[in-house]
């Protein structure tokens, strides 16, 4: 049944280009001025549209933490790509079995980003006031 759908829609949808491509031509040779008007609204009026849709998309707080996250794991994905590169250029380079299986059992640990924020290391509790 499929096989006769698919007979019928393509001589159905050429038809209506067709027509579609016929009906442009006649507008544009009868009023060329007042097709070209028509042409002109409807592109404002779809820019119109798109703009309200992305101002109306845009607002939403979680959109922006999504493009932020997103950003970051681009970023995150370059920087680790940069280094897988460089530790597979060393690993083939080496040639034998035994270094790739050995490359292969150790887990790689992911990079840790840790900053130091200074306190109170200098001063000792007064264990005694406890």
């Amino acid at each position: 049944m499929a096989f006769l759908k698919n007979r019928i829609s393509v001589p159905l949808v050429g038809s209506v280009i067709v027509l579609g491509i016929i009906g442009i031509i006649a507008a544009f040779t009868s009023d060329p001025i007042g097709f070209l008007k028509n042409i002109v609204v409807l592109a404002l009026v779809g820019l119109a549209i798109y703009f309200v849709f992305r101002l109306i998309r845009g607002s939403n707080p979680r959109n922006k933490e999504q493009q932020a996250f997103i950003k970051a794991a681009k970023k995150s994905k370059k920087r680790l790509q940069s280094k897988g590169s460089e530790q597979s250029t060393k690993s083939t380079s080496f040639g034998s079995l035994t270094s790739l299986k050995r490359s292969k059992l150790t887990k790689k640990k992911s990079p840790v980003h840790l900053t130091v924020i200074d306190g109170k290391k200098g001063k000792k509790k007064n264990r005694a006031s406890l």
